[in-house]
């Protein structure tokens, strides 16, 4: 108990003389996850989409060929940035690239760091949204997809007006898990020294030594806005939910008639009550 007050005690300390640094390192922290969450979800997007553009046997070469290359540009993006470590692919895109250019390509000074870190994170992101899209997209009925072809809609009309917008309600959770991810994984950023919230805490431990107590700071840091990020998806997905399905909340019988369409022509009470040809067709064999 007493080294509990005593750790507490030190957490107070270091956060009197050291607040303004931590509450830097979380607004950094924050606004390069949003930024990277929202430019990944682009990437993703583009990269679901055109994963699943279909072809047949019927198209031409040149179209099969593109898809195909495409097909697999795609998948090794997403395998290399999936299968390694964010501080391996820091470390590759903020050294290689001067490397492999002769210094042609450098993130110099403070907006190089912002730049590189956006950059980074935002790819890493676009892997993950990659599959979860394309993950959306098959998930949808395919009659739906026939649907929209038999009146006569494009693959980009039936993409935009009928299959994304129901992809996009069902990703919701996963985009949300991915902005929670990357409040986590911004902390790798210190290794090309972009200063986010783990990197500050690098900074101060390393004037005093009081690494476990800076450390109860970080960790209590993180969990709070975590939580404040679960929550206020929550509260996204909830809307979400809400409107994307309206309810029904009152029944009259009998039920309001359905409108004419334009240049139909209404049917009369004889045309209701004759019997329709399937109908009269069963009703003379079973006679």
């Amino acid at each position: 108990m007493d080294k509990l007050i005593e750790l507490v005690m030190d957490m107070g300390r270091l956060w009197d003389a050291f607040w303004m640094q931590y509450l830097v390192g979380m607004r950094n922290t924050l606004i390069l996850a949003v930024a990277a969450t929202l430019i990944g979800c682009v990437i993703g997007f583009a990269c679901g989409v055109l994963n699943t553009i279909p072809y047949t046997k019927q198209d031409n070469a040149v179209k099969r060929f593109f898809l195909k290359l495409v097909r697999v540009v795609v998948r090794v993006y997403v395998e290399v940035f999936r299968g390694t470590p964010m501080v391996l692919q820091a470390v590759f895109i903020f050294y290689g690239l001067p490397y492999f250019t002769d210094q042609a390509l450098q993130f110099r000074g403070y907006m190089g760091m912002w730049a590189a870190s956006l950059i980074i994170v935002s790819i890493n992101t676009g892997a993950y949204m990659a599959e979860s899209v394309r993950g959306g997209i098959i998930s949808i009925d395919p009659g739906q997809t026939e649907g929209a072809k038999a009146i006569g809609m494009t693959h980009v009309q039936t993409m935009t007006s009928v299959i994304l917008p129901q992809a996009f309600r069902n990703i919701i959770p996963q985009i949300g898990n991915n902005f929670i991810i990357n409040i986590k994984d911004t902390s790798v950023m210190f290794i090309i020294g972009f200063t986010e919230f783990f990197a500050v805490h690098r900074n101060i431990v390393g004037n005093n030594y009081m690494y476990f107590q800076s450390a109860a700071i970080e960790m209590i840091g993180y969990l709070t806005m975590t939580l404040i990020a679960c929550g206020c998806w929550s509260g996204v997905w909830t809307a979400a939910t809400a409107t994307s399905w309206p309810r029904r909340t009152s029944w009259s019988w009998p039920p309001a008639p359905t409108a004419t369409p334009a240049g139909a022509r209404p049917l009369t009470s004889a045309a209701r009550r004759a019997p329709s040809p399937r109908n009269s067709g069963n009703a003379s064999v079973r006679s």
